[in-house]
């Protein structure tokens, strides 16, 4: 009984701290063009970005401070002497990539429980339509973007007018 308690403490422990966590933590959303949007964005829109993070290398490599001194016969009067240099390379350098999105006032729950079902239709969404855009709904989203490069879990407008839940301007 008394090992049984603090196992259950830790798990509700772990579990309160798992909702601390945002479900998308390389996205950030921006409600308004004048805020934080990118260049040209007309007023009014909404916008997400995605944050692809850099890929960093540590390189380590061995530098010839000085040559070996070595005789006629071959012999080593003198080895070489080396230095240990790391540095850190950039493979891929961090990526942002901007994408108009519904704006809040349009993510009503009837509009997130349409989306629900639009991806259920596609076999992407197995929940309830609840209206809510919990994690489950926002999986769905990442699982339907991925394909058309957006690996991202908030819904873009052009994937909202692809199935057919936003029109289609002119």
């Amino acid at each position: 009984m008394t090992l049984q308690r603090p196992l259950l403490l830790a798990a509700l422990l772990l579990g309160s701290l798992s909702a601390c966590i945002p479900p998308d933590a390389n996205r950030e959303v921006v409600t308004r063009a004048e805020r934080d949007a990118p260049p040209g964005a007309a007023p009014d829109t909404c916008w997400g970005k995605y944050v692809t993070p850099a890929i960093i290398e540590t390189v380590t490599h061995q530098v010839m401070l000085q040559p070996a001194e070595v005789l006629a016969d071959g012999t080593v009067t003198q080895p070489a002497v080396f230095k240990t240099e790391t540095r850190q390379d950039i493979v891929r350098p961090r990526h942002k990539t901007w994408f108009e999105t519904p704006c809040d006032s349009d993510l009503t729950p009837e509009f997130i429980a349409s989306v629900q079902r639009a991806l259920a239709a596609r076999g992407l969404y197995r929940g309830s339509a609840n209206g809510e855009m919990d994690r489950a709904t926002q999986t769905a989203v990442r699982h339907y973007q991925k394909p058309q490069g957006l690996d991202s879990g908030l819904l873009s407008l052009a994937a909202a007018r692809q199935l057919g839940l936003v029109a289609i301007e002119d």
